[in-house]
């Protein structure tokens, strides 16, 4: 039986999963998605195209490949529908777990509405209803895409759910549908997402079993993982590798080489901790030069530098074998790149990650910079500045650097 490659952030999210996949799906057969749901948001550059992925797995993009979007995903029908339509021909080459919980409008709007009511404490979530729809499958009252394949007991359901509800929904102003709009609206979800539908796990055995190449694709990253992240500024599902297991229905002897997906700097999205969070020139320098906006909602990204404490308690709870180093070139130009090597507070120096990151102060190592590494494909041409960061990347995380990326097309990347 054949052993499933595992790919998972490992900072906050928004590491450069997407160019990976894409680039490593070309040699898998099938490539899953785990967790998470239209918040997540990939960039892939192909021949000077760019393509922005939320629910579908980066190995839409290689034609031979299976896509499964597995039951640990919460799925919003509509957003999957619109983003299906950027591709043809994939009828026979998207699966989708029938056991996957649906985010529907209400979930959007009990999203926002909460945010709202936070006021200064909140989490900054991108208000897409992905953290109600996994709160309602965990108090088991959510509703599965399988029960599309019963739209009057599916609105019957979701009616009284409503009423269950209606203290709450009127609390928070919600506005729900009508009997007949409601129908209507699920019919065309069925009519469009049925045909892909499927139990997704004995799927996902079988080809195993035949001896298939299998890729599976995190979202977000470790650091937001809702048990082993910077609670409460976390996204709501599991993103470290052992959520694979559970949003696809593997065990963990089915999981074989684990690639962590690192920057070689670090931003944030959203509110919480980051203690390298730079606020200086070289803040916006990163921002700009590494187009750090979000794919899914736009927002500017809080940049800093690497942060090295992160990457090795993100590299041991993971598992990983190798890390994948990406915007590499987005340092190019700098006199001076910094490196975190621990923290202080109140005194008292951490050389691992603490449990509470509030007030925590970086302390630094400054190496030099170099002129550019855009577009480089070969590690013997990296200018040796560049090696020696890499190197100390190693050093620090304890993980060997496996892929380095110089630029956004496939193709600018060097494997060691």
């Amino acid at each position: 039986m054949g052993k499933a490659d595992l790919i998972v952030g490992a900072q906050w999210g928004d590491e450069g999963k997407g160019k990976i996949v894409d680039m490593m799906a070309q040699d898998y057969d099938v490539v899953c998605r785990y967790q998470g749901g239209h918040n997540a948001g990939h960039t892939i550059v192909v021949d000077g195209v760019r393509y922005a992925l939320h629910l579908i797995p980066s190995g839409v993009l290689n034609p031979k490949a299976v896509n499964i979007i597995g039951n640990g995903v919460v799925v919003a029908p509509g957003a999957l529908i619109e983003e299906m339509k950027q591709f043809k021909n994939i009828e026979k080459r998207l699966f989708v777990s029938d056991k996957a919980h649906m985010v529907l409008s209400f979930h959007a709007q009990i999203d926002l509405a909460r945010e709202k009511l936070r006021g200064k404490n909140a989490i900054g979530t991108t208000g897409m209803g992905i953290g109600p729809s996994y709160a309602a499958k965990i108090e088991r009252v959510g509703f599965r895409l399988g029960e599309l394949a019963n739209i009057p007991k599916l609105v019957d359901n979701l009616l009284e759910y409503f009423r269950v509800n209606e203290v709450v929904f009127k609390a928070l102003n919600i506005k729900l549908t009508s009997k007949e709009e409601l129908g209507a609206e699920l019919e065309a979800y069925a009519k469009e997402l049925l045909p892909y539908m499927t139990n997704t796990t004995p799927l996902l055995w079988r080809y195993l079993e035949e001896g298939k190449k299998v890729l599976l694709e995190g979202a977000q990253g470790a650091l937001l993982d809702i048990d082993h992240g910077t609670y409460p500024f976390v996204t709501s599902s599991s993103t470290v590798a052992a959520g694979a297991c559970t949003g696809l229905g593997l065990s963990p002897k089915d999981i074989g080489k684990v690639t962590a997906i690192v920057k070689a700097y670090c931003t944030r999205v959203g509110n919480g901790p980051f203690p390298t969070e730079d606020f200086s020139e070289a803040g916006d320098i990163l921002r700009k030069n590494g187009h750090e906006f979000g794919t899914t909602t736009g927002r500017a990204r809080r940049c800093g530098w690497f942060d090295a404490l992160a990457c090795q308690y993100a590299a041991r709870i993971n598992g990983c074998d190798e890390i994948a180093l990406m915007k590499l070139d987005v340092l190019d130009g700098f006199k001076k790149v910094k490196i975190c090597i621990a923290y202080e507070k109140d005194g008292k120096r951490y050389t691992t990650l603490p449990e509470n990151l509030d007030d925590i102060k970086p302390i630094y190592e400054e190496h030099e910079g170099w002129e550019s590494v855009k577009g480089v494909r070969s590690y013997n041409k990296l200018p040796e500045n560049a090696k020696k960061y890499i190197k100390r990347i190693e050093e620090l995380a304890q993980t060997k650097v496996g892929i380095i990326s110089t630029g956004a097309e496939r193709f600018d990347t060097i494997v060691l």
